[in-house]
């Protein structure tokens, strides 16, 4: 390349000199820019990276970057990702424990601008970046970073007039607080169910969400913990009591989310701050830092190999279906083993069924059509689950279509279940009318099962008016 020529352009060499001075000159604005660069991408590495096994050897790593200087580029990293990821919202809220313990301002920081979130969302009316934003003030709760009563305080602004939505933002949020509430707040946890009761008595909201509320009731007299909603897990407990600091902060405070850190701003002082923070990761990480530095570079990347090698055994595919039998096996033991519906939906909510509820409606159609005569039993059940979630409301639709394509394969008594179990969950309004469209009234397109299964379900839901 020809000197003093880059990309083509031409640059006279007393520039040039001048360039490769600033860029080299600690002093010098491109310098700092440079750094401020390196120490956002580094940040949000770390904090992508950062999970619940490895969160250990990743603290010295995050500590050895400069927190002071980049707070709002680490604020705005953790946002980001919980927001991306909210699965792992207890890992990032003991990553933000832990430096709260070091760096208090940092954690001040986050609460305001998570909060500030929120209002933002709840006057959009935008739920998933409300449950978001609860959730993680839940955990930060249950890590001893935010004080109780503001939780107590948001949840009183939800519900003060409850609408679909913010039952379930309050649900989720409660069932994320409640066994840290249970221990350190049992009266102020008492009077949130008490107004989930007077919500219920009222009777304004739906009844999808009548049973939402129903089903917190059961985890709370069942037990938080033994529900499947600890506190805190015990791989995420990595402060002392004694050492985490707890920020009071009001949801009617005046907040500033103090955006200028996240930008770049030059700072004459700059070889200073630095010594500064050196002395200061000095005194969190030790003498020896940069030694166990070294060492956990080498257990993260041993780590990455072995998270490797799970993920390749992860990627095997069982073409035996082994786990769908399994599953539909203990389905229908459920199902039949239970006296009543309320028993059966109780147990079949315990089964962990990952993405696979179709499984559940598939199976609750199988079990009434082998019945001698329909039993109401399984129009409960059906509109249970129909209630408690749009996901099983949308299944059965799609389930009302495929069987009322393939009603001509249908022994009679087959067919007659079915078509009462459907006519059961429309005059319910478990499901929509609009199943009706699959349904063309002409010669060509009917047969002789299908009128039959038509005019069962038109009968049986006269009945119910």
């Amino acid at each position: 390349m020809q000197k003093g020529v880059f990309g083509g352009i031409y640059i006279p060499p007393f520039k040039l000199a001048k360039m490769m001075k600033e860029c080299t000159d600690k002093s010098g604005k491109e310098y700092q820019r440079l750094t401020w660069d390196a120490l956002r991408k580094s940040l949000n590495g770390i904090v992508n990276k950062v999970n619940a096994s490895n969160i250990r050897e990743m603290l010295p790593e995050l500590f050895s970057e400069n927190l002071n200087r980049g707070r709002g580029l680490f604020c705005r990293s953790v946002m980001k990702s919980q927001m991306a990821s909210p699965a792992f919202t207890p890992v990032y809220a003991a990553l933000v424990a832990v430096v709260n313990t070091k760096f208090p301002e940092i954690g001040e920081l986050l609460l305001k601008r998570i909060i500030l979130q929120f209002k933002r969302s709840y006057r959009r009316n935008d739920k998933p970046v409300c449950i978001a934003t609860t959730t993680f003030l839940g955990h930060l709760l249950n890590q001893g970073v935010v004080h109780e009563l503001l939780a107590l305080e948001l949840l009183m602004v939800i519900l003060e007039n409850p609408t679909n939505d913010s039952i379930e933002v309050a649900v989720s949020f409660i069932k994320t607080i409640g066994a840290t509430l249970q221990e350190i707040s049992p009266q102020g946890l008492h009077s949130i169910f008490e107004r989930l009761r007077a919500i219920l008595h009222e009777g304004e909201i739906e009844k999808r969400c009548q049973f939402i509320i129903e089903g917190l009731f059961a985890v709370r007299k069942a037990g938080f913990v033994k529900s499947g909603f600890p506190s805190l897990p015990t791989e995420l407990d990595l402060v002392e009591d004694e050492d985490q600091i707890t920020h009071e902060i009001g949801l009617d405070e005046e907040l500033n989310p103090e955006m200028g850190f996240d930008v770049f701003k030059f700072d004459e002082d700059y070889e200073q701050h630095e010594k500064e923070y050196e002395a200061i990761k000095h005194e969190i990480l030790g003498g020896d830092s940069e030694d166990s530095e070294g060492g956990d570079d080498e257990d993260s990347d041993s780590e990455e190999e072995d998270d490797e090698q799970n993920d390749v055994k992860m990627d095997i595919t069982d073409m035996t279906q082994t786990n769908e039998v399994n599953l539909r096996r203990t389905i229908y033991l459920t199902i039949m083993s239970s006296l009543d519906f309320e028993e059966a939906g109780h147990k079949l909510l315990n089964i962990k069924m990952e993405g696979q509820e179709s499984e559940l409606v598939t199976m609750i159609i199988e079990c009434c059509s082998q019945e001698r005569t329909y039993l109401k039993y399984y129009g409960l059940l059906a509109q249970r689950f129909a209630y408690l979630n749009t996901t099983y409301q949308g299944l059965f639709e799609e389930a009302f279509a495929f069987q009322y394509m393939h009603v001509h394969r249908l022994e009679t008594n087959k067919l007659r279940n079915i078509s009462k179990l459907f006519a059961h969950l429309l005059a319910t309004d478990a499901i929509s009318w609009s199943v009706l469209q699959n349904i063309k009234l002409t010669e060509d397109d009917t047969t002789s099962s299908s009128r039959i299964c038509i005019k069962i379900l038109f009968q049986v839901h006269s009945t119910f008016w």
